[in-house]
């Protein structure tokens, strides 16, 4: 994963295999859901907290609401840029827009995901609403780029 300068965000690069491919050769729409999984924790990572750190603390990041918009179908043996930006928090709302990008800047799909932080208590979870300092840190430097960002 990097941090890509032309264009805000980062960078995740995926070949399409034959597991992410319907019967068809088009890339399945779960398939997707892996990626922009593994988009926002490398991320995470890159910005100075492992998705592990949090989790030995109780906390996750679980999915709140997600849209996935395909433009253009994507086959197997494809190149894929899956380009990931962390949006300002909105309440306990933390929002995620990622694009998948195909050879000569074609856009195949949008997707917007939204996070909240919660605790787990036994078979609770339950919301928080102060994240903890290093969460904090992690995402503004995601939210000020590369120059910050490493």
């Amino acid at each position: 994963m990097e941090w890509q300068n032309a264009h805000p965000g980062w960078l995740l690069r995926r070949r399409v295999l034959p597991q992410h491919t319907d019967h068809g050769g088009v890339m399945w729409h779960g398939a997707y859901l892996g990626w922009l999984e593994e988009a926002r924790v490398e991320a995470l990572a890159a910005a100075g907290l492992p998705y592990a750190a949090l989790s030995a603390q109780g906390l996750e990041l679980p999915v709140l609401a997600l849209r996935i918009d395909y433009r253009q179908a994507v086959g197997h043996g494809e190149l894929v840029e899956l380009r990931s930006q962390a949006q300002p928090r909105r309440g306990l709302r933390l929002p995620w827009i990622s694009r998948f990008m195909l050879s000569g800047g074609r856009l195949a799909a949008e997707a917007r995901v939204e996070l909240a932080l919660v605790r787990r208590q036994g078979a609770n979870l339950q919301l928080v609403r102060r994240y903890p300092p290093e969460l904090e840190r992690a995402l503004q430097r995601l939210l000020d780029g590369p120059s910050k960002a490493c």
